[in-house]
């Protein structure tokens, strides 16, 4: 007798995956932003309120560190939303 095999998921099934998968990402997309847009106004607002006597040493570093980071959460939140629409695409193109 042959065992059974687990039933293989249907294209309806893939695109329900995907479509999690894609709302998912979004969130994820749409909060990395988000740090990164509240993390640039932290770094401005620092930059802007501390008198230069007092961005030397480990606040100047924090400062700087804080940019870096925002660049860096930019960039990531940039490559999500790529990845998003490529996702969209096949999802598109499995519902034909």
């Amino acid at each position: 007798m042959a065992p059974m095999s687990a039933r293989q998921p249907s294209v309806s099934d893939e695109i329900d995956t995907l479509d999690r998968t894609l709302a998912k990402n979004e969130e994820v997309a749409a909060d990395v932003q988000g740090a990164s847009d509240h993390l640039s106004v932290v770094a401005t607002v620092l930059e802007q309120e501390l008198p230069d006597s007092v961005q030397v040493g480990e606040v100047a570093q924090a400062i700087e560190h804080a940019n870096e980071l925002e660049k860096k959460l930019a960039r990531s939140a940039q490559a999500l939303n790529e990845v998003n629409e490529a996702l969209a695409s096949e999802i598109e193109k499995r519902r034909g």
